[in-house]
């Protein structure tokens, strides 16, 4: 046993573990080495042929055509739901087996909290770097005062019967009680079952029933993990077995979905391109580019010195052996639909332990969103701009504050961020119905915005892992294994 220990440290895994995997055919004792054309490359060819069709046909034909229209409604649509609904169907099983399996298998109530604590203060300090980096360039550029009112006008008037619905939906949800009685509503489901089922907790002020509320399953799962470690192993082993089964089920689910990804990833980008065309992202072209940049210097600046001095990882080996999320990420536009590719790649290409990969990662979809906490900055500062409103330091600090806060409460779906930036635009004074001028380019910049959220997770995960003492790129046994609960891969 000693020896095999030994060699297992020694091996160093594939940069393109999962894909291998995924490439190769259902079982996983397959040896040989996959045979065409990689699952990230197919994935890309996926996103440019979406793209290029999307484009085409919206030069064409235009986006209201009614062919296009039809087009969109009963092929590509439906093909992209598919895939996205495929995803999100495994996320509750995947999150509350892998989070009950990684805390219990920390097994320390210390180490669970320097784990939590390591985790929540590196997103903080990340978060506030990314608003930062928003509203400095949001200060520099000035892109609402580069928009031409025409065209301002315009957008209003196409997108305000979307911006009235999203401005009513915040009014209802908004009805709430004291900020600390909002945390205890928050965190702390009253009934974790309605919580896995999407029932609303409060049906008057909710907004998204049908959608699991993610932080309540977290809160849930994160209890009976710590539970688990103050009670004797041979009491809880199978228990424990019966959640390390269920998660290598939703892992083999996720290879099964994943074959899919490339002709789900082509639709999903034609439904946004053939619909609103390259017109829109000219006319809010500033705004885009403000966006954009703020983004990239956090991806590229801020994690590649994360990942080097806090991970001792070369970034482009990281960003090389994670590019199936990115992928992921970006077609989907949501950080929970890609959670499962997310866990499977960090543990298998990065060789990050499950117990910290399940902690972090699952808690990190929901409450470390530093793409979206730029992009809200970067949002407020724009439209507050576009209505003459001069914010003074105090408000811009105060922005700064919201935004990281509305990054660790924002929901990890499509456009989840809308109703908080109209809940922040009410309280510095501008006019909430101003939202509709960036609504029809949301769904593209959520699209970037959701990388960097969903590459933030990781790197967090990295850090964490190397900060307790674990080597990356090399296989590591799960800790409930070693404790002689279930079994080895």
């Amino acid at each position: 046993m000693a020896n095999n220990r030994k060699d297992e440290g020694k091996r160093t895994i594939s940069a393109d573990a999962f894909e291998r995997e995924v490439t190769t055919d259902l079982d996983d004792e397959t040896p040989d080495k996959p045979k065409g054309i990689a699952l990230h490359t197919r994935i890309l060819i996926g996103l440019a042929v979406g793209v290029i069709a999307g484009v085409s046909v919206n030069l064409t034909f235009g986006g209201d055509h009614p062919r296009v229209v039809w087009f969109v409604d009963h092929f590509t649509q439906p093909v992209g739901q598919l895939f996205l609904r495929l995803l999100l169907m495994i996320v509750v099983p995947l999150v509350f087996s892998s989070l009950v399996v990684g805390v219990a298998g920390i097994g320390d109530i210390r180490k669970l909290g320097r784990v939590g604590l390591k985790s929540f203060g590196y997103c903080l300090v990340v978060s506030a770097i990314s608003v930062i980096i928003g509203l400095t360039l949001a200060n520099t550029i000035r892109p609402g005062e580069r928009i031409d009112p025409a065209t301002k006008a315009a957008l209003e008037q196409r997108y305000a019967t979307d911006a009235t619905k999203q401005v009513e939906a915040a009014k209802k949800a908004g009805a709430v009680s004291t900020p600390l009685m909002q945390v205890v509503e928050t965190l702390v489901p009253s009934n974790p079952f309605a919580a896995m089922s999407g029932v609303p907790s409060n049906p008057s002020t909710a907004t998204s029933a049908g959608t699991p509320n993610m932080l309540h399953l977290m809160f849930f799962a994160l209890i009976i993990g710590i539970a688990i470690t103050l009670i004797p192993v041979t009491v809880t082993a199978p228990f424990l077995r019966g959640l390390q089964a269920l998660y290598e089920i939703t892992a083999k689910i996720i290879e099964i979905i994943m074959k899919f990804a490339p002709y789900a990833v082509a639709c999903l980008l034609f439904n946004n391109t053939a619909r609103f065309g390259i017109n829109l992202l000219q006319a809010l072209a500033w705004f885009v580019v403000t966006v954009l940049v703020g983004l990239s210097l956090h991806m590229f600046g801020v994690y590649s010195l994360s990942i080097y001095f806090l991970s001792r990882m070369s970034p482009i080996e990281f960003f090389r052996r994670i590019k199936t999320v990115i992928l992921t990420a970006f077609s989907t536009s949501s950080s929970n639909a890609t959670l499962p590719t997310a866990l499977r790649v960090s543990e298998e290409n990065l060789g990050v332990p499950q117990e910290i990969n399940s902690f972090v990662l699952t808690v990190g979809a929901t409450a470390n969103q530093n793409g979206t906490a730029l992009y809200e900055g970067v949002t407020v500062l724009f439209l507050a701009q576009l209505a003459g409103v001069d914010l003074s330091l105090g408000q811009q600090l105060m922005v700064v504050y919201l935004a990281i806060l509305g990054g660790i409460g924002t929901a990890g779906v499509p456009s989840g961020s809308i109703p908080f930036i109209i809940g922040v635009l009410v309280t510095i004074g501008v006019n909430p119905a101003l939202i509709a001028i960036i609504l029809g380019v949301d769904r593209i910049l959520d699209m970037c915005r959701t990388t960097l959220n969903v590459v933030g997770d990781i790197t967090a995960a990295t850090f964490v892992a190397r900060s307790e003492g674990y080597e990356l790129l090399k296989p590591h046994e799960p800790a409930i294994v070693r404790a002689g609960v279930g079994a080895g891969k």
